[in-house]
């Protein structure tokens, strides 16, 4: 038995909506990359991107659990000397909540031009609405991993 390898015309990529009201952030956003890569499906390669479309919905409606509301700080470095920035979760969630989804995704995505394309599938909004319904997104459920 050969080993099966995708072809890019063999490749169909569906566009899926989740909302993210009251889950879990990690929790989320291990199954989002999943999708993104494309592993959920049989015809995966690790050398192709065989992923779906993601929109997230509800993005300000995500939690963490335990403490990390209060504690978890997000940094990033401006290049100069004594430059590094740090926002905590509560104000990020205020300002700009899919920051923080998008951070959790992009830490499980590859660090290479492939995984930049897989990561470029992904749109995600604070509220309800989103400019995508002429691509007929297909409801996702996402389940609670036990």
């Amino acid at each position: 038995m050969k080993t099966y390898i995708a072809k890019p015309d063999e490749v169909e990529h569906k566009w899926l909506i989740v909302d993210a009201e009251d889950k879990v952030l990690g929790r989320l956003a291990t199954q989002v990359a999943t999708i993104l890569r494309g592993k959920h499906k049989p015809i995966y390669s690790p050398h192709m991107d065989v992923g779906d479309h993601v929109i997230i919905i509800n993005a300000e409606k995500i939690r963490v659990t335990g403490k990390k509301a209060a504690t978890k700080k997000y940094y990033r470095h401006t290049g100069y000397p004594g430059g590094l920035r740090s926002e905590s979760y509560e104000d990020l969630i205020i300002s700009d909540p899919g920051k923080i989804l998008e951070k959790a995704i992009w830490g499980m995505m590859p660090r290479n031009k492939l995984g930049k394309k897989m990561f470029k599938k992904l749109q995600i909004y604070a509220g309800v609405e989103h400019p995508h319904s002429a691509q007929q997104p297909e409801k996702l459920e996402i389940k609670p991993i036990i």
